[in-house]
């Protein structure tokens, strides 16, 4: 007796030749192993809608694009492009900041102005009320 060749788990769904096959959907734990930070962090950042997600249930699921897209958002470029390794010069004082605007100088017999506590008000804790 022939048996029929078992059918694949999405035999069921609806497939007509046009449709992509389904997006692999990541869970919060491996897109924070790919990240190299906490399930933990994945999770809020996702149930704040900081990141882009999507929700199966209570369940939080990631695909390949929604990674991509977190790594693009946390992208940090520099302010201004980097010189050249042979252009490189040192600020022409001490007193220059990185943009190379001139920080305004104190005078060494300046006093600098340090915080200080101010005493509690001895009427809150006044036990002879």
């Amino acid at each position: 007796m022939h048996r029929p060749s078992p059918t694949p788990a999405t035999a069921h769904l609806p497939h007509n030749p046009g449709d992509a096959p389904l997006p692999r959907l990541y869970r919060p734990e491996e897109i924070a192993e790919a990240l190299g930070c906490s399930a933990w962090w994945v999770k809020d950042r996702a149930r704040r809608s900081l990141i882009p997600h999507t929700r199966v249930g209570r369940a939080y699921r990631f695909t390949a694009g929604h990674l991509a897209e977190i790594v693009r958002l946390h992208e940090e470029t520099p302010a201004r492009p980097a010189q050249p390794a042979g252009n490189v010069s040192a600020p022409s004082s001490p007193a220059a900041t990185l943009d190379g605007s001139p920080q305004p100088r104190r005078h060494p017999t300046t006093s600098v102005n340090h915080l200080r506590a101010r005493p509690p008000r001895r009427a809150q804790y006044d036990a002879t009320a």
